[in-house]
């Protein structure tokens, strides 16, 4: 029996989100992890969308929910939970702090069989908006021109700055991780909307400030915290109380020390929102950049174990092409007549 309280935008968005993202067919298994205190509104309509297309669903609470992301939640992860992600066809993770990186995630990457996407904190309505304000396949055309500029220039320079006095400099490094894409074979996907681009980590230079923080828990609005680097991280300034909480997570994920920038981000979603409440939302907006520390996941004793930034209205360049300029999308024609594509949806 469906559920009655999914009114149709959300049942027309969660239906994108489990049949054309996830690509979920009838008589798969799909899986949906959450922890206590989930928006159960969404969770019921992902539920629906699946039951609606045939496959059998079943949804998994982690009670009390996970206090860190990657290596560090495997004490907090059950035998029952690693046996049932590492045995479905499809994994929706609405879990905050997420699974990605813990051992269980690890193993169900490597069955040759699940689908994971990592959708962490978003609710009903980030849903309607992620999945329903933009046509899917013009999000992933725009996608794969960015991704393509950002391979091209591997061994190139990079360089992000803000109005809030962040200015970067980094070399461009090989990318690696998940796929932005449809789920359509095993693997691990992120949620549309967003491009991610990775430095030489000994090579960041410069500072970026920031009052939107994952470090425990997501937080925004904070005293504007500044991030030194000279290759790793040498020195954090501000934040208020959030400073103490930030250094305790960097120096859990960088093994002791501060560790490094290990990746950035930049959200093209049209209809994506800053709303201060949701890490991967906020992360999408036009221009927003999500940027990872610690130590990178390729590394010894690294893992998807880090603290997450988000700054906003970033101007970008290149190999010395301004992509961005305050937030707005300015540089490479192909880029730019991909974006005229994503025009919002409404109704």
């Amino acid at each position: 029996m469906l559920h009655t309280d999914i009114g149709p935008k959300l049942a027309r968005a969660a239906m994108v989100f489990v049949r054309d993202m996830m690509c979920v067919k009838k008589g798969e298994s799909v899986l949906v992890t959450i922890n206590t205190g989930a928006d159960m509104t969404a969770v019921n309509a992902i539920q629906d969308a699946a039951y609606l297309i045939g496959a059998k669903v079943s949804t998994l609470i982690l009670a009390p929910r996970l206090p860190f992301q990657g290596g560090l939640a495997d004490a907090y992860v059950s035998d029952t939970v690693e046996a049932a992600v590492t045995t479905c066809d499809a994994w929706i993770d609405l879990c905050m702090p997420y699974m990605a990186g813990c051992h269980a995630h690890d193993e169900a990457m490597k069955n040759g069989r699940t689908r994971y996407v990592l959708a962490s904190d978003i609710g009903a309505d980030e849903i309607v908006r992620i999945f329903g304000g933009a046509d899917l396949d013009a999000l992933f055309e725009f996608g794969d021109i960015f991704s393509e500029l950002i391979e091209k220039a591997e061994g190139k320079t990079g360089r992000v700055t803000n109005a809030a006095r962040t200015d970067l400099t980094f070399t461009l490094a090989p990318t690696k991780g998940f796929a932005l894409s449809k789920a359509d074979k095993p693997g691990g996907y992120f949620i549309p909307g967003t491009v991610v681009f990775l430095p030489e980590i000994e090579t960041v230079k410069g500072q970026f400030v920031t009052s939107d923080v994952l470090h425990e828990y997501y937080v925004t609005g904070f005293e504007p915290m500044t991030l030194i680097l000279d290759g790793d991280v040498k020195e954090v300034v501000g934040g208020g109380p959030e400073r103490k909480v930030m250094m305790r997570a960097l120096e859990r994920a960088g093994d002791g020390n501060l560790g490094h920038v290990v990746h950035f981000t930049c959200g093209f979603h049209p209809t994506a929102r800053y709303t201060g409440q949701c890490f991967i939302e906020d992360q999408r907006v036009i221009g927003y950049n999500a940027i990872g520390l610690g130590v990178p996941f390729w590394e010894p004793g690294g893992g998807e174990n880090h603290p997450d930034t988000v700054i906003g209205m970033q101007s970008l360049w290149i190999d010395g092409e301004r992509i961005l300029d305050d937030g707005v999308f300015v540089g490479n024609a192909r880029m730019l007549d991909a974006f005229k594509k994503l025009t919002p949806i409404y109704g």
